[in-house]
């Protein structure tokens, strides 16, 4: 596996107020990165993982692709759950705060950093290279050898014209 300079994508200097453009018909998928306030270390555990998968299971306005939760820090594609796109940052609050209500660590609070880094993407090019970027991630910080060893990553809501 091939890793991918992720410097490279970066051109914004801070998290976007709304990134999201849509209805020019080209399909909208966004690359998000969430925090843990102060950046703690506590998503890494099967309870953490089960809370935040039913809260996108359940919050259909965005649809969460593919993740991987790492320990301080989560990633994830998300595509709109309908046309027009949904308010982007309001979905986030909404799941955010519902993983804060159930999460099994109540000392761990508040448990989000207020922003979150989001990156729309152009094309599927990006897709893979974003994909492959967070494949790697629990490999660059020391966790595992192999991508495919790390337990707390997968895919929620399968989208088609991304799966080429």
């Amino acid at each position: 596996m091939t890793l991918v300079d992720y410097t490279a994508f970066h051109s914004r200097k801070r998290p976007s107020r709304n990134s999201v453009h849509g209805g020019d018909g080209h399909p909208v998928v966004l690359f998000v990165t969430v925090n843990a306030e102060h950046r703690q270390r506590v998503f890494d555990h099967p309870a953490a993982v089960d809370c935040m998968l039913d809260a996108w299971r359940n919050a259909r306005d965005w649809l969460v692709s593919r993740y991987v939760i790492m320990p301080d820090h989560v990633h994830l594609l998300c595509v709109p759950g309908g046309i027009p796109v949904p308010d982007f940052h309001r979905w986030m609050k909404y799941w955010k705060a519902k993983v804060a209500l159930s999460f099994p660590l109540p000392h761990s609070h508040p448990l989000w950093q207020r922003q979150c880094w989001d990156t729309q993407l152009r094309g599927g090019e990006h897709f893979s290279a974003k994909w492959e970027y967070i494949r790697a991630n629990p490999v660059r910080k020391g966790l595992v050898a192999n991508p495919d060893d790390w337990p707390y990553q997968g895919m929620l809501f399968p989208v088609a014209w991304l799966e080429h």
